[in-house]
Parts: C-alpha cells; structure tokens; sequence
C-alpha cells in the first residue's frame, strides 16, 4: 500500500518500537495517532513527531473504543491499526502473581483485542484495513519464569491468526510481527531507555519491518516476520 495519506493508529506511541516506527510512517506521508499511558511525554513525543497523541490505556475497553471514535471524528476513516502498547512481568510458577499476570493480559492482550474489536467494525464497513500486531519471539516458545509475559504473546499471536481468519474476506491484512530482544524502556521499573548495544537490535530494524509489511501491494500479505539480530554475542 502507498502510506502517504495512511490514516494511522499506533498503541504505546511514545518510546522505543512505537517511537521509532511512528517516526518513520510519517516521513512517508501517513498520518498518525500515538497513545500512551504518560500524557506528559506523550504529548511531547507527539509534538517533537509532529502527530497526534491520544492520552489512554488501551487496557480499558472504553479508553481503546475512545482511542477509534476520536481517529474517526478526526479523519473519519482508518487504514492501520498498529498493536505496539505492552507491559512485561515475570516470575516463576511456584511464586506466580496473579495479580501481574492480569495486569500483563490487561494490556497485551485484552487492550489488543479491543482494539482490533473496534478497529475491525470500521474495516468490515470499508472493506479495507491492515491490523499489525507486535508480539514476540516469545510468541513461539516457553521458557523458565515465561509464564506471564510469554503466554500472553502466545494469545496474541493466536487472536492474530483467528482475526486474519475472519477479516481477510474484507480485504483487511492482519500482520503479526516478532521482534527478539530490543533494549529500550521496556520492561524497565523506571521507563527510562536503554541504552543502545552494539550488536542487538533497536527500534529502527523493528520499524523498517513494519514498513515494509505494509508497503506491500494490497494484494498480498506477509503473514509473520520474525526479526532477530545476527549475532547478538
């Protein structure tokens, strides 16, 4: 798809992955809505970018429907959903938290779900869309002390290939993207960015993956990309 004029939503907006990839759609033309939980620098991500930001926690599915009504009273039509907002815990089982397990699927998969919920109303009606959902290489195994993070890409990538399902009738791609380790605020108590390493990934290979997802001509889709950096020794 040409994504000059592309009318974009982007969950978690306002750092790392988000950052980056909403910087690099806009310097292709498309048009984009940011959201994150921290109004203060989402808003002024959202003004150094020179987009939009939404100030919600897409964990709440009125905040994620608030997030799609005010993209439609702005644009009144949508052509990508980005599903890059997550939270990360971990813990072995023995030990296990419920109460950051729930936290984690608040997020990473109730918030994505809701998202794509009200997001695919409008892309059945247009016949048209593109969902892109950032999981993980965690998406696609277990590991000690994975059972809150991981399974929680697990579901997201299983919702992906259910809604990829559903909606390719309506001509909308539903794209699942697998990043392996990238050091940003991420998972950090402090959400202050990482420092970049020399040899692991940042943001910017994460993005151009993205990018290149969607510049696809509509009539054929990248299901999956899995992203992983060449030697991170």
């Amino acid at each position: 798809m040409d994504l000059s004029g592309a009318k974009v939503i982007l969950t978690g907006g306002s750092s790392g992955i988000g950052k980056q990839t909403a910087k690099d759609l806009i310097s292709k033309g498309a048009r984009v809505i940011i959201t994150g939980r921290d109004e203060q620098k989402l808003l002024k991500v959202a003004l150094d970018l020179g987009c939009t930001g939404y100030h919600a926690d897409v964990g709440n599915e009125e905040a994620a429907k608030g997030t799609v009504d005010f993209a439609l009273e702005k644009w009144g039509s949508i052509d990508i959903l980005i599903n890059n907002a997550g939270y990360a815990e971990f813990g072995l089982i023995h030990e296990l938290d419920l109460s950051k397990l729930k936290a984690v699927y608040d997020t990473n998969v109730f918030g994505a779900a809701a998202m794509a919920k009200y997001c695919a109303q409008v892309f059945r009606k247009q016949k048209s869309g593109n969902i892109i959902n950032i999981a993980s290489t965690a998406a696609s195994k277990g590991y000690p002390q994975g059972s809150i993070y991981a399974t929680s890409k697990f579901a997201l990538s299983g919702m992906t290939q259910c809604w990829r399902a559903e909606l390719r009738p309506y001509n909308v791609r539903v794209i699942q993207i697998n990043p392996s380790e990238v050091p940003t605020a991420f998972a950090q108590e402090n959400r202050v960015e990482r420092e970049e390493e020399t040899n692991k990934l940042t943001p910017k290979e994460i993005s151009d993956a993205i990018v290149s997802s969607l510049e696809m001509d509509n009539r054929g889709m990248i299901t999956d990309v899995t992203v992983i950096a060449t030697n991170p020794f």
